[in-house]
């Protein structure tokens, strides 16, 4: 593998926006990638592109625009299985990002499966997008919502698991891949091992995972695996849904028009092939290319280097962020167990106030409950600010960051 440093240099010349300045003409230091990543020139270049030469309506017509517009739609299907190791692009389904995605799997297959008395497990560390849809499903159906713990080091209590499982009530399992606040890899496999020997089936929220090291679904081997393209170079509003074929048969269309449909009768309807029966409607194709744009962007780096940069970036980060007085890092140590997020807290300084002194010199990092309240709540805290990193992020920026943290702790006296 080449060095990270020499593979990484010139990327940041791919991305535009990069290029400017904020607040006084200082430089832009974007830090908030966990939120969203910034697009580079091949990205809005593709979808520029669709528009001005290829736009029209897919699987509709057979003249020449839809035509090419409908093979660019569904190449990045192609390109999305061959990413992940996908073996069937029948059961690729293109949504507008995750969150949509669990509330497809919380409707289509919650309301056929789940009865009064079951049970569907979450963990302390979700985001809001893969609680809320689980607190409506289970509500609507008389089941029960259950969590996995976490303890002080950010890591789960998969003993929790075992007591929740031991029930034999529960239906399906479902998890983050990366937590969005504290960065801990879940032990996804040793999840799904559990939860397969029980007869349970399980989802992974992939939105912090995919954008950041190498996802093999097959190896994986969970049921529904969900991630967003905005988190991965692609523009937003556009995401993918994976199901199991075997599971994805069993469940009921989500949203109802055309092109879900075969044949459509005064009082009865018939549905698509998969994976059209849940892609009704004019589809988001100028984004679904984009995306495929963003996947040939990472294709070209390859996931490995992209985790080998921000294994170094974030340890980096937390040895310059140890030493500013005052400054709580939250998460485990472990630096092969972490992503490239760090959250963290001055002891009586509002995250708010750090993320507003700090913009003042063109850094831009989260501060808030970073939909995750239920964490929030386990930390005993009202909120953390949140640094992230991706490709084209510096140790250069970190310094800065640093040096803009120093200047907090001085102004509150810490």
């Amino acid at each position: 593998m080449q060095s990270t440093e020499s593979l990484f240099e010139n990327i940041r010349n791919d991305f535009p926006i990069l290029k400017r300045t904020v607040r006084d003409n200082k430089p832009l230091v974007y830090l908030d990638n966990a939120s969203t990543t910034q697009k580079p020139n091949q990205v809005i270049d593709s979808i520029a592109d669709y528009y001005q030469n290829h736009n029209a309506n897919i699987h509709r017509a057979v003249y020449a625009l839809a035509e090419e517009a409908t093979e660019a739609y569904e190449a990045t299907r192609d390109k999305i299985a061959n990413f992940l190791n996908i073996k069937n692009r029948q059961e690729i389904i293109f949504v507008r990002g995750t969150t949509e995605a669990i509330n497809l799997v919380a409707y289509a297959w919650g309301r056929t499966h789940l009865k009064e008395g079951d049970a569907v497990v979450t963990t302390e560390y979700e985001h809001h997008s893969n609680i809320v849809p689980w607190q409506l499903a289970t509500r609507a159906n008389h089941a029960k919502l259950e969590y996995i713990g976490m303890d002080d080091n950010g890591e789960l209590i998969l003993d929790d698991l075992d007591k929740h499982l031991a029930t034999g009530k529960v239906k399906l399992v479902t998890f983050s891949l990366v937590s969005n606040v504290l960065g801990t890899i879940t032990d996804a496999k040793g999840i799904i091992e559990k939860c397969r020997a029980a007869g349970v089936l399980t989802l992974i929220d992939g939105a912090q995972a995919v954008p950041h090291m190498k996802v093999d679904v097959e190896d994986l081997g969970c049921d529904f695996f969900a991630f967003s393209g905005h988190k991965m170079l692609g523009p937003t509003g556009i995401g993918v849904l994976w199901v199991k074929k075997s599971v994805l048969e069993t469940m009921s269309p989500f949203h109802g028009g055309g092109d879900m449909i075969r044949e459509v009768h005064k009082y009865e309807t018939t549905w698509n092939d998969l994976p059209y029966k849940f892609e009704a409607g004019t589809p988001n194709i100028a984004d679904v290319v984009g995306l495929g744009s963003a996947v040939d962007y990472l294709t070209k780096i390859g996931m490995d280097n992209v985790r080998e940069h921000e294994i170094e970036l974030t340890k980096y980060a937390i040895e310059k962020l140890s030493a500013v007085k005052g400054l709580h890092i939250y998460g485990t140590k472990d630096i092969s167990k972490r992503g490239g997020v760090v959250s963290f807290n001055f002891a009586d300084v509002h995250p708010h106030d750090v993320a507003q002194i700090i913009d003042e010199e063109g850094i831009a990092v989260r501060s808030g409950h970073h939909c995750a309240q239920v964490l929030m709540e386990r930390l005993d805290v009202a909120a953390t600010s949140r640094a992230s990193f991706y490709i084209y992020n510096t140790r250069q920026d970190i310094d800065i960051l640093v040096n803009s943290l120093n200047t907090v702790a001085k102004v509150f006296k810490l």
